[in-house]
């Protein structure tokens, strides 16, 4: 068996595409949002992709309409403003354990809210480590899901973001907008 290898960004390493991948995409207010699953979950979240973006990216994966996706309905409905709690939904990611646990600290940082790296880092026993801490969301292959774009730089400065500053800053906008407290 031939595998299949899906490069995810500069910053995020090459990996094996599972089998039984999935794709759709969704047009939010920020553009449009790809989405991959495996039977398990999501597996890759890419901002501003192309409505088509997974037939040259994943060219083994099946495309499904969002709301056939999983936890499709729960993401269309945030990407709208609407109420959902994504952290129901699931997702099928791997890492190092360091990476698992600041996916797993920035998952926790609830919407409108946003941590610094080294609250992150401090949080995670390790208060040294905010460099890491930005390195290893650098990594984060489902940004929204694991909602990197909530941990900003010491002082409040934006920090950086696989999205582009901008994407960050209109995420966070997007948030407050949806809590009323834009």
């Amino acid at each position: 068996m031939r595998e299949t290898f899906v490069t995810m960004g500069a910053s995020i390493p090459v990996i094996p595409l599972p089998p039984g991948v999935s794709w759709t995409y969704v047009i939010s207010p920020l553009g449009p949002v790809g989405l991959a699953a495996t039977p398990k979950g999501v597996c890759r979240v890419e901002l501003g992709a192309a409505p088509r973006w997974a037939e040259t990216e994943l060219p083994a994966a099946t495309h499904v309409f969002p709301h056939a996706f999983p936890g499709g309905k729960a993401i269309v409905a945030w990407l709208s403003g609407l109420p959902a709690d994504l952290l129901k939904v699931p997702l099928d990611v791997t890492g190092t354990d360091f990476q698992m646990a600041v996916w797993d600290a920035a998952r926790r940082i609830p919407s409108g809210v946003t941590r610094t790296y080294g609250d992150i880092a401090h949080a995670l026993g390790k208060p040294g480590a905010a460099r890491a801490v930005g390195q290893a969301l650098g990594g984060n292959p489902v940004p929204l899901l694991i909602p990197c774009h909530r941990v900003v730089a010491s002082g409040g400065k934006p920090g950086g973001f696989t999205g582009g500053i901008e994407y960050k800053l209109q995420l966070l906008e997007l948030e407050r907008k949806f809590q009323g407290t834009a």
